[in-house]
């Protein structure tokens, strides 16, 4: 091995020692930029395609179909086909819309799906960058794309784009708030805000220490990406299409890529915070960790192909009077254990299990006698 490739942190490090010999600084950071930009963009892209083809495939399953088997051996080059379409057709712009805003709409939403994946370990050194802040991080830039749905919103000049993207900033506000709060418990176990160190810490997967986090978290990521039973800034019986509903073409379908690209994030996020990222056995770290993704992202199409939408109020109450308090109850469960087991042993994940159940149901109990869900 070259002496500036001797034990890299991550990927930038290796490129910086690679490239800092013989060209300038700026040169380095530049080329370093272009070329975790290409390999997370041809990553995304493969990625895309298989999930696109996976979740229409579970949907046929579900309610006992085919599923897309024409194109290709199988149906594999469905996805394909359906670019082909996207790219040939017309992007239309209705004529009283806010045009710079409108069109920049669509790329402001894109990008943001794409900033987690800088922080998030697919094996022990591939990571683009290992902030010591990348749960913060995260949390940070999950949130950006509701900027981009109220600026389509806005722009459009439909009422029933502005309400769609309206209904899109409560419920990101409302769900965001129990997700974080969900996430402070696996930063106090950890002791690390670092994504490699909370997988090196994850001796047993923090989904068995921690259930009811998990299940806060998973909820709220949900809501976050705007997948079902929470899509209702696009529920078709009320607001057409939302807040993308004047849109066509390409414009269209940086929004759709948006929200499978949030999808696959949401699935690395959960396998490294949840399911000890890339540890496995036999297999390749890499692998392992591509598994686990892949696996979230289906039960996220079970959820779809078995869930009705909920009604707004319904959404609003389900955060504020579920989900909250017992994200304030995870994280007083977590700091009492730890005040009396600072090592955090496996043997808690018995007791934790069962507070999680107990929790959930009683609060469910309650929740419902006061009608929330009538």
């Amino acid at each position: 091995m070259p002496p500036w490739l001797n034990d890299p942190a991550n990927i930038t490090d290796a490129l910086y020692q690679a490239l800092g010999a013989f060209l300038p600084g700026w040169a380095v950071y530049l080329i370093a930029f272009l070329v975790g930009v290409t390999i997370m963009l041809v990553f995304l892209v493969l990625v895309l395609l298989t999930v696109m083809y996976i979740e229409r495939k579970l949907i046929g399953r579900f309610q006992v179909r085919f599923g897309p088997n024409r194109v290709g051996p199988v149906g594999l080059l469905q996805p394909v086909a359906d670019a082909i379409k996207v790219l040939t057709k017309e992007d239309f712009v209705p004529a009283c819309v806010d045009k710079p805003v409108f069109r920049l709409a669509p790329i402001a939403a894109f990008i943001p799906a794409l900033l987690p994946f800088a922080v998030i370990p697919f094996a022990p050194r591939t990571i683009y960058t290992d902030l010591n802040i990348g749960m913060l991080y995260l949390v940070a830039v999950m949130s950006l794309g509701t900027i981009a749905v109220f600026m389509a919103g806005w722009a459009s000049n439909n009422k029933f784009s502005l309400l769609g993207a309206m209904r899109a900033i409560a419920q990101a506000v409302s769900y965001e708030i129990p997700m974080v709060l969900a996430l402070v418990g696996v930063a106090m176990v950890a002791g690390s805000l670092q994504m490699t160190a909370i997988v090196k810490a994850q001796s047993v997967p923090f989904i068995l220490m921690q259930p009811l986090g998990f299940v806060i978290y998973f909820i709220g990521a949900l809501s976050e990406i705007n997948r079902s039973p929470f899509d209702i800034m696009e529920a078709e019986s009320e607001i057409v299409a939302g807040y993308h509903t004047e849109y066509s073409g390409m414009s269209f379908s940086l929004f759709y890529l948006a929200e499978y690209t949030h999808a696959i994030a949401v699935g690395g996020i959960t396998a490294t915070l949840f399911l000890s990222g890339w540890e496995g056995p036999l297999l390749p770290s890499w692998l392992w960790f591509l598994i686990k993704v892949y696996a979230v992202f289906a039960v996220l199409v079970w959820f779809r192909a078995t869930l009705p939408r909920l009604r707004v109020d319904q959404l609003m109450g389900f955060a504020w009077k579920f989900l909250l308090p017992l994200a304030l109850v995870n994280i007083l469960v977590i700091g009492i254990e730890l005040s009396i087991w600072p090592d955090f042993p496996w043997a808690l994940l018995f007791v934790n299990v069962g507070i999680a159940a107990l929790a959930l149901t009683a609060w469910s109990k309650v929740y419902q006698a006061r009608g929330a869900l009538a």
